[in-house]
């Protein structure tokens, strides 16, 4: 059960700030023998300020992503582990925060460990599908490769980029994330706290500038 507290600035005329937490539930269930469904759930609570020149400030819901990746309970030859399944956008979006629209598509996963590392990457593509004569059409490609080292004292270093492609803007967003985290115990449960910082290599014109950063607290429950 992550929650992710992020750090965006450098909007519209340089001003502008986005803050906002993920809340994002993951949650294997038993479906056969050999298959699980893997649900993801990504809920934004965002706050922002002067995003476009003069708006001023919001804050509200972004637009909840769900998820649902069929994988096989035993990793395939080679040791990879992959699902895949569709992505649902849910309209839950406040007002001046996001298109407030139905989106669907196809996501997938894949990764491997070897040793103390563990390589993969994470994709999904959404299109609108609801009315969109307020807010245009919706097209977006997003690519999530990511790389990690975890120590035999359960200290993870990650890098990763989180890159959405607009085919209908045809522009690019691409922040470069680096991050380290640690499980521990608090009481009898588990977690994993960390943090890092965030570079944005490619941005749309108003979107964020150079860098920015993030702070995870994970709730951990291991079968």
């Amino acid at each position: 059960m992550p929650f992710q507290y992020n750090y965006n600035d450098g909007y519209g005329d340089g001003s502008g700030e986005q803050r906002y937490i993920n809340i994002q539930p993951v949650i294997p269930f038993s479906i056969s023998t050999d298959w699980n469904v893997i649900s993801r759930t990504i809920l934004p609570l965002v706050d922002q300020d002067n995003i476009v020149p003069g708006s001023g400030s919001q804050s509200g819901f972004g637009n909840i992503t769900q998820s649902f990746f069929f994988s096989p309970k035993a990793p395939t030859a080679g040791g990879l582990i992959w699902g895949v399944g569709p992505v649902i956008q849910i309209p839950t979006a406040s007002e001046d925060i996001a298109p407030d629209q139905w989106g669907a598509g196809l996501t997938g996963v894949a990764l491997k460990q070897t040793g103390p590392w563990t390589f993969g990457a994470l994709a999904n593509h959404v299109w609108s599908t609801s009315g969109n004569d307020e807010f245009g059409e919706q097209s977006a490609t997003f690519l999530q490769p990511f790389l990690s080292y975890t120590t035999p004292k359960a200290t993870s270093i990650t890098l990763n980029t989180e890159s959405t492609y607009n085919w209908e803007t045809e522009q690019w967003s691409v922040p470069i994330n680096l991050q380290v985290a640690q499980v521990l115990k608090i009481g009898d449960q588990p977690v994993q706290i960390g943090g890092g910082v965030r570079y944005w290599a490619e941005s749309p014109a108003g979107g964020p500038d150079d860098w920015g950063f993030r702070l995870n607290f994970t709730l951990l429950y291991p079968k």
